[in-house]
């Protein structure tokens, strides 16, 4: 594993807005998906899940730099909910990328180089108004969702009881892990936020097509929330040798 895609500095930006939607799976369905020394984080031993994430991102930099040397761009990503044992015994959260696209080459080049993200350039376009987020990408991606309220209804299939249960599968989690096939390390990089205030959305409309060609047997959507205008950093990738089974 080569050391420039091992995330070898901090990096901080401001999220402008981010919307995450959640599918509920079934779970054996998600390992083929994930390296071997990760597992489904799952929901009541019976849904494991993915999301979507929508993300309006300014002033993306290595941390301490200026803000005018920063970039904006808007990324969506996709990832797995899962939990890595390491090597101390600790039991982690976070999530695992399936994939990642954005509207700038720029962000696809450095991304592929500093990170394993596997970054693709697509079009899209990111609407808003007062009550309403519209994200419309060239690859097919469609959502429309509006603001709620934990008094609202979850989606009519989602596994969760309540929006405080559904909160706890929102993201973003404090760890994501990166390996490389064939590698004895995973790369485990930390997220710092402060006040997340994830508000709850009713979704109108939303297709998924990265999601398509995984065949999965059941995908219902779980929860959808966002979040606006924090401050978000990215420690500096740290690797771990896997423990041997």
């Amino acid at each position: 594993m080569g050391s420039l895609n091992q995330h070898p500095f901090a990096v901080e930006a401001f999220f402008e807005k981010s919307l995450v939607l959640a599918y509920a799976v079934k779970p054996e369905e998600l390992k083929p998906l994930i390296p071997s020394f990760l597992e489904p984080d799952l929901f009541d031993d019976q849904w494991g899940f993915v999301a979507a994430a929508m993300v309006d991102t300014r002033s993306l930099r290595p941390k301490g730099f200026p803000k005018i040397l920063g970039r904006n761009f808007t990324l969506m990503g996709y990832r797995v909910f899962v939990r890595y044992r390491s090597r101390d015994g600790r039991r982690l959260r976070g999530l695992y990328i399936l994939g990642s696209e954005t509207n700038r080459g720029s962000m696809q080049l450095l991304g592929n180089v500093f990170t394993q993200y596997r970054y693709q350039t697509v079009g899209v376009e990111w609407t808003s108004s007062e009550t309403t987020e519209e994200v419309t990408s060239a690859n097919g991606l469609q959502v429309k969702a509006k603001r709620t309220s934990t008094d609202s209804p979850l989606p009519v299939y989602s596994p969760f009881a309540n929006w405080k249960e559904a909160r706890r599968f929102a993201g973003p989690m404090p760890f994501t892990f990166s390996h490389w096939p064939g590698s004895s390390e995973v790369v485990i990089v930390e997220g710092v936020r402060t006040d997340w205030k994830p508000l709850p959305m009713e979704v109108e409309e939303h297709s998924v097509p990265f999601f398509d060609p995984m065949n999965f047997s059941e995908m219902k959507l779980a929860n959808a929330f966002l979040v606006e205008r924090v401050p978000y950093f990215w420690r500096k990738g740290r690797t771990e040798k896997l423990a041997e089974k």
